[in-house]
């Protein structure tokens, strides 16, 4: 194998910083960057466009159906921004929004919904040289994955930069929604029948509480020279 070729699956809680993690790794390894939850947020996108997906639940038929033919996929805008694309939008920002946040685990939870994101991934990941962040990639989509990193964080500090992370993108909303929404989250993906949030026995914990996005580079530094000597 190629030592410049593996794959790096980072699970871990929501509001952990994954999605910023695996893209900066990515960035400076070379590799390619997937966000799974880009996907599911995009389904669950899809289900509330087509009104099978709110607040009074979900119309798994219907939305089973919605999938078929439905493209999902990562590109670049004019910028050179990694984005996601719907049937050929850009829906990167729609996708981040709280309607689609507050929707998106019990959407995820589907056993249909888990075996189409599964099947994008596993196309990407066939080449190695990848990677990517969510809930069950190093436990579900690739378990023989060489490097897997489990990120934990406090449920207030979570709460705090997922609600600055909004802020920034113009929408105002309170600290305890945005925290009980965190805490909502977590029991659903770590409750849910199919692929429940859970560490990977052979998994590396970053706890990210009190680190910088370069302190975490530089933990990622040590372990990828340690175990697969590449530099980045």
């Amino acid at each position: 194998m190629d030592a410049r070729k593996i794959i790096i699956a980072v699970d871990g809680y929501s509001s952990t910083g994954k999605s910023t993690f695996a893209r900066t790794a990515a960035e400076r390894l070379g590799y390619v960057y997937l966000d799974s939850g880009a996907l599911y947020r995009g389904v669950t996108l899809k289900g509330i466009e087509t009104g099978c997906v709110g607040r009074d639940g979900i119309d798994a038929a219907r939305l089973e159906e919605c999938l078929h033919g439905l493209d999902i996929s990562f590109g670049r805008d004019g910028q050179g921004r990694l984005r996601t694309f719907m049937d050929g939008t850009d829906v990167e920002d729609r996708i981040r929004s709280i309607e689609v946040s507050s929707l998106v685990s019990p959407v995820a939870e589907l056993p249909f919904v888990r075996d189409f994101v599964d099947g994008i991934l596993q196309q990407y990941g066939r080449e190695k040289g990848i990677v990517m962040d969510g809930r069950d990639i190093g436990t579900t989509v690739f378990p023989d994955a060489e490097l897997k990193i489990f990120m934990t964080a406090d449920r207030k500090v979570r709460a705090e930069r997922r609600m600055n992370e909004m802020e920034e993108a113009g929408k105002k909303i309170g600290f305890e929604e945005v925290l009980a929404n965190i805490d909502e989250r977590d029991y659903i993906d770590t409750h849910r029948k199919t692929s429940p949030l859970t560490k990977a026995a052979d998994a590396i914990e970053l706890d990210n509480s009190d680190m910088t996005l370069e302190g975490e580079m530089d933990w990622l530094r040590g372990i990828l020279f340690s175990k697969f000597g590449i530099c980045i």
